[in-house]
């Protein structure tokens, strides 16, 4: 993984990112690695992340994210958007008795 890591931040350097938009998108990936782990929950995120919910919530909006758009991304879409159980899959065959 160090390798890895290493050879991102070259990258980012060789191409100009500086410094303090490297943390801030490196802040977004790892919050929402942590949140979609958790299902959306920021209770349970903080606690992994050892900081309060409160501190989490103002973390995100200070990186622009919207909270209810993370949570929403981590639901199963209703219904009426996934189609019809016969354009989901393919039909069962029947056995003639």
């Amino acid at each position: 993984m160090k390798r890895e890591l290493d050879g991102l931040i070259t990258q980012m350097h060789s191409s100009g990112v500086s410094y303090a938009e490297a943390v801030r998108q490196f802040k977004k990936r790892y919050l929402l690695m942590v949140l979609a782990h958790h299902k959306g929950n920021q209770c349970k995120a903080a606690e992994e992340l050892g900081m309060h919910r409160n501190t989490l919530s103002r973390t995100l909006a200070e990186l622009d994210m919207d909270s209810t758009q993370i949570r929403n991304g981590m639901k199963r879409p209703v219904a009426s958007e996934r189609g019809m159980p016969s354009e989901r899959t393919a039909p069962r065959k029947v056995a003639n008795l």
